[in-house]
């Protein structure tokens, strides 16, 4: 069922901005799935750091400027397994490379969450991985937080990226541990189950939080 975090302040978001967050392999990307079949406006802070890095524009300049010309793949792309496995066994290096793309990205998700809202959204959904380590937590109406248990990101994140348990727990150490995050969280969704237990939860904090006169699915 659905588990509000402790710190559930029981708020209507209808027509406002939810942050949705967890960690690597928690099913974020499932939840804001499910989310959007509801009606949200889903914006993909993931879907723009690829957008942002895409050849022209400047962000792959200063990335290539910042870690040399093997950061880009032969087609002229950037070369992201190359640039992951560097920036995940480095922090300066990871600092470097955020500090190019988190200000283009966060630029770039403010205008969609602005036109999700101008277009009357019943809630406007940023999804946001990093949300509580770059301070954004205060920029939403809540945080609703999709949760796993720590072995099982770590078993998922290694069966869906194909990496060894070493390289598997060093992306897991790049973000803040799932656990710290809970209690941060207005709502939490535990993924921990099956899909139809996360389906139903997600069912759950719709009508509880959007109401049904936000149900924007056809039919």
């Amino acid at each position: 069922m659905l588990r509000p975090a402790p710190s559930d302040r029981s708020v209507s978001v209808a027509g406002r901005v939810v942050g949705l967050t967890g960690g690597v392999a928690t099913g974020k990307s499932t939840a804001a799935a499910m989310l959007r079949e509801r009606g949200a406006v889903v914006v993909d802070a993931d879907e723009l750091a690829r957008r942002v890095v895409e050849p022209g524009q400047p962000a792959l300049d200063a990335i290539v400027a910042a870690f040399g010309p093997t950061a880009l793949a032969a087609d002229g792309t950037l070369d992201r397994s190359r640039l992951a496995a560097l920036v995940f066994a480095d922090a300066s290096a990871r600092a470097r490379l955020e500090a190019i793309t988190h200000p283009r990205i966060r630029a770039l998700g403010d205008a969609l969450v602005r036109a999700g809202q101008a277009a009357g959204a019943p809630v406007v959904v940023y999804d946001i991985p990093l949300l509580f380590e770059v301070g954004r937590a205060a920029d939403v109406d809540g945080v609703l937080l999709v949760y796993a248990p720590p072995h099982l990101q770590l078993a998922r994140l290694q069966r869906r990226d194909r990496l060894g348990p070493d390289e598997a727990a060093r992306r897991l150490a790049a973000q803040w541990p799932i656990d710290r995050k809970r209690p941060l969280a207005t709502w939490v969704i535990d993924n921990g189950g099956t899909r139809t237990a996360t389906r139903e939860q997600v069912e759950a904090w719709w009508r509880q939080v959007v109401g049904t006169a936000g149900d924007g699915r056809a039919g």
